[in-house]
């Protein structure tokens, strides 16, 4: 079927829908390693609001990437890439396969795919167009990248300030489009991926989130929310479930309110994710409560 005799499965879906349970039956099958794709179980100190797998989960099977990174660190997708990539070529020289889990699209796409990659430009041209739009609003920046790169004007969301600033900035700074970099051929993978996704119907997802949005404050999510609250402004607490409970601890809602959101915003957060996921064709869904023999018979049928 494919060159590359090493696989790497990639268990993906929404939040709570149960990927680490499924990983750890497959991880226990294989014989393999698991490593952790999403991008906020890195930290070490949002265990409880990040859902990292138990101390028995840890114990049973090894796992990389989890909670191996601290909230002060400057951690990104492109690190995160080279260091999974680095990790695998590791693992393949013990076991053809290896298992990476996660519900961040970016991420897996990254090991997967490989990223686009940027040349760095100077911070100043950033700061210079934030002022602009702080300024003047975001219409003259969308003009302005109209007039550098159509191409990119035409394919990314014009209404997010964020992207029409990174795009304008590389336009600036190397004087050639943002899409002049995009879609670059990437560096061969020596694995093949197997992709599979978990889903359920939508109620039974968001009771699996409420309940489980629950169980974090039976275990202390407010406690180790308040240890953090001093450093609410770094990027890695910007995530759901630590900036709503910092929005109580700063008197500004209840704190049912607080949970309340939580959840809503959990829920809107798993919404994404199955939409990012989706759009992938080569995923083969699974339900929820698939019996893990079924799963394996499938992967065994790829090698």
């Amino acid at each position: 079927m494919h060159q590359n005799k090493n696989y790497l499965i990639v268990i993906v879906g929404a939040t709570a829908i149960g990927k680490t349970a499924l990983s750890i039956k497959l991880s226990k099958h294989f014989n393999t390693d698991i490593l952790s794709c999403d991008s906020r179980q890195f930290y070490k100190e949002m265990a409880i609001g990040t859902a990292v797998p138990s101390s028995d989960e840890l114990i049973n099977v090894t796992h990389h990437f989890i909670q191996n990174r601290s909230i002060f660190d400057d951690y990104n997708v492109g690190q995160f890439e080279r260091d999974a990539i680095e990790k695998l070529d590791e693992l393949f020289q013990k076991n053809n396969i290896a298992i990476m889990v996660g519900g961040s699209g970016l991420y897996v796409n990254a090991v997967t795919k490989g990223l686009d990659y940027f040349p760095t430009v100077s911070p100043e041209i950033r700061e210079k167009l934030n002022q602009e739009l702080k300024k003047n609003g975001l219409e003259p920046l969308q003009e302005q990248l109209k007039e550098l790169d159509i191409e990119s004007y035409n394919s990314i969301e014009l209404e997010n300030p964020h992207r029409i600033i990174r795009a304008l900035e590389i336009c600036i700074g190397t004087e050639k489009p943002y899409s002049y970099y995009k879609n670059k051929p990437k560096r061969e993978r020596n694995f093949t991926p197997i992709l599979i996704g978990i889903d359920a119907e939508r109620e039974i997802i968001y009771n699996r989130i409420n309940q489980r949005v629950d169980s974090m404050m039976n275990k202390g999510l407010l406690e180790e929310a308040k240890k953090l609250h001093q450093h609410k402004k770094l990027n890695a607490l910007q995530t759901v479930g630590y900036r709503e409970l910092f929005q109580f601890l700063d008197d500004e809602i209840t704190l049912d309110f607080a949970i309340s959101e939580i959840k809503k915003n959990t829920r809107r957060f798993a919404k994404r994710q199955n939409t990012w996921f989706k759009k992938d064709k080569t995923l083969k869904w699974f339900d929820f409560e698939e019996d893990s023999g079924k799963i394996i018979n499938y992967i065994d049928s790829i090698q």
